[in-house]
């Protein structure tokens, strides 16, 4: 670990930067809300990362996880569903203005590879990190290495339909996507709380006291979460087999996952045994931002 990394967050409705020291301490983070245009995203980028240097009096390497990824067809960002990126060369514009390369990565990529670097995945061969937000995002890292694919897919596993359905979940609620019944559709936060409380409910984060509560309604959505979580998770285990699957986002702080989703893959994945352990994210709202700046390795 020879240098300084920053690791910058690109989100909707935020943007976080962190600069790790060369042994991997964090010496600053900061928090900014995301600008609105993809212009002033630009600028409130290089303004980040120029203050976080001048303030640590350092130089560092870059790298940004996006709710997307640059197309290896046109070099444009693609499938983001903060669409104000979609279209835009953003690793060149940044290097324009920085002079130096960038590294952009997906999210969810970079959230995998922060557990499996020195996290919750830390000495895994392979690890599949998943994001459990207003989104559902999946990364895949093995042996330290994000695996992104040809086509820069490798890990959506979100937008792949809901495993074994059941007649009452076809043809499925509608994707942001163009599809129906993808797996974000029923897994990510929106989604429960919709499945709990009706069209128009967003939030999820009372359900499971509501449940523990002895509220019928709370408990059944949780129920029929994790059954529909573990059916997606099967099928990452069929046919990629990790050795350890880490949860982040704001639903992995549901504790009941941890306990029930485990013996629930044991009805859906193709073995006699498994034994996968499936554990919550060590840094966090961290892994992100950390992720980030692990696109630059040792």
């Amino acid at each position: 670990m020879s240098h300084h990394r920053i690791g910058i967050d690109l989100g909707g409705t935020k943007i976080e930067i962190a600069l790790l020291g060369p042994d991997g301490a964090e010496l600053l983070r900061e928090r900014i809300a995301t600008p609105g245009a993809y212009d002033a995203t630009l600028s409130a980028l290089t303004g980040l990362v120029q203050a976080a240097e001048a303030r640590i009096g350092v130089s560092a390497t870059v790298g940004i996880g996006i709710p997307g990824v640059i197309s290896p067809a046109t070099g444009l960002v693609k499938n983001a569903n903060s669409i104000g990126l979609n279209g835009h060369a953003l690793d060149r514009d940044l290097k324009r203005m920085l002079g130096r390369e960038i590294r952009v990565e997906n999210d969810a990529n970079c959230f995998a590879l922060s557990e499996a670097t020195d996290g919750a995945g830390a000495g895994a061969p392979v690890v599949f990190g998943v994001i459990l937000g207003t989104g559902c995002g999946g990364g895949i890292v093995v042996q330290g290495r994000v695996i992104q694919g040809p086509h820069r897919v490798a890990g959506e596993w979100g937008h792949n339909p809901l495993p074994w359905p059941q007649p009452k979940e076809l043809p499925g609620p509608a994707c942001w996507c163009g599809k129906n019944g993808c797996l974000e559709t029923w897994v990510a936060g929106p989604s429960l709380a919709r499945d709990c409380d009706g069209e128009g409910a967003r939030d999820a984060s009372g359900i499971p006291a509501r449940a523990a509560a002895g509220e019928t309604k709370a408990r059944d959505a949780l129920t029929r979460h994790a059954d529909r979580l573990a059916r997606g998770l099967a099928q990452i285990v069929n046919f990629l087999d990790p050795d350890r699957i880490v949860l982040g986002g704001g639903l992995s702080n549901m504790a009941h996952l941890y306990t029930e989703v485990p013996p629930l893959l044991k009805r859906y994945v193709f073995s006699d045994v498994i034994e996968t352990p499936v554990v919550k994210a060590v840094h966090g709202d961290s892994s992100g931002v950390r992720g980030a700046a692990w696109l630059w390795p040792p």
